[in-house]
């Protein structure tokens, strides 16, 4: 049951996922969320985060702050996404269970799953085989965190729960022109060749691989009807061992697909040819949302409409959104 009196505390406010949160809580009618931005507080510095948490009376956590970027950043800076994620999720999960906090939400991310996954891939997936190479240490990161919330709430009876996000898209993205995931490239890059009257944009790989999309407000409000289910229902639909929730739509497209769709949205009407030279990732990652349907939640945003509201922002916010 929402309780907009309570205390929480989202890590990340700023980034895509975390500043989705923060819009849907205060749409809630949250009206005591707490935020610290990465100068205010180091979330890799555990004795920076103890301190914090000691100060504050938090009652909820959302766990949205992590290390991200595409297939290019994920492959220059292996040690920096494992080493970075790891001390976030292990000195937010240990300092909130130190402060005496029972409810606790950790979002990880689709590539947690095996590279190879029976399609499409359900919760039971995890640790079922090999993960994808190129994001392999932020996938480890990921699952660590999974499990580091299913062992603090077998030791200590904690409500640690955590969902899983698939590809993610909207407001406040990282559309760096090389390490940013694959919509906001595309949003980019299209946008800039009708500005510059280019008359081709190449695209990476070969787009025969399959991804699904949501729109990250739609993740926001999954998370939170997520952390808001009863203690009985969320048990009665979750293992102990296996506690985790997908979020997605349960739809793909190929990136060929994707690619026309984002080139007609943005209104770029030249030549679009794929470099099939550029690495593809996973053939298909599409999640099965079952355990989230019979929880009671369905998205709600279509691709096209989200990639529109996620292009109007982006033009909107073109200094902040280049970095």
């Amino acid at each position: 049951m929402i309780n907009v009196n309570a205390k929480v505390f989202v890590a990340g406010h700023n980034g895509m996922v975390g500043s989705a949160i923060v819009r849907q809580l205060n749409k809630l009618g949250y009206n005591n969320i707490i935020t610290r931005s990465r100068d205010e507080l180091d979330l890799t510095n555990q004795q920076a985060v103890i301190d914090f948490f000691k100060e504050q009376e938090i009652e909820q956590v959302y766990l949205a702050a992590a290390k991200v970027g595409g297939i290019l950043a994920n492959n220059s800076f292996p040690a920096s996404f494992i080493y970075e994620n790891l001390m976030i999720q292990c000195n937010i999960i240990n300092a909130s269970h130190c402060s005496g906090i029972q409810k606790l939400l950790f979002l990880g991310s689709s590539c947690i799953y095996p590279k190879f996954a029976e399609q499409p891939m359900g919760e039971s997936s995890l640790l079922t085989g090999k993960l994808e190479e190129t994001n392999e240490p932020y996938a480890i990161a990921k699952i660590a965190g999974i499990k580091l919330c299913e062992s603090y709430n077998r030791q200590y009876g904690r409500d640690y729960r955590s969902v899983m996000p698939t590809n993610l898209y909207g407001p406040f993205d990282n559309f760096h022109p090389e390490n940013s995931h694959v919509i906001p490239a595309l949003i980019r890059r299209f946008h800039e060749a009708k500005i510059n009257n280019d008359k081709e944009v190449i695209a990476w790989g070969s787009g025969k691989p399959m991804r699904e999309f949501l729109y990250v407000d739609d993740m926001a409000k999954a998370s939170i009807h997520v952390m808001n289910i009863s203690d009985d229902i969320y048990n009665e639909n979750t293992d102990s061992m296996l506690s985790h929730i997908n979020i997605g739509t349960g739809v793909d497209c190929t990136i060929k697909e994707l690619v026309h769709t984002v080139a007609k949205v943005v209104g770029f009407e030249g030549a679009i040819k794929f470099d099939a030279s550029k690495p593809d990732g996973a053939p298909r990652k599409l999640m099965k949302v079952d355990r989230l349907k019979h929880l009671g939640w369905e998205y709600t945003t279509s691709l096209e409409d989200g990639l529109e509201l996620a292009y109007s922002w982006y033009i909107n916010n073109i200094d902040k959104a280049r970095g």
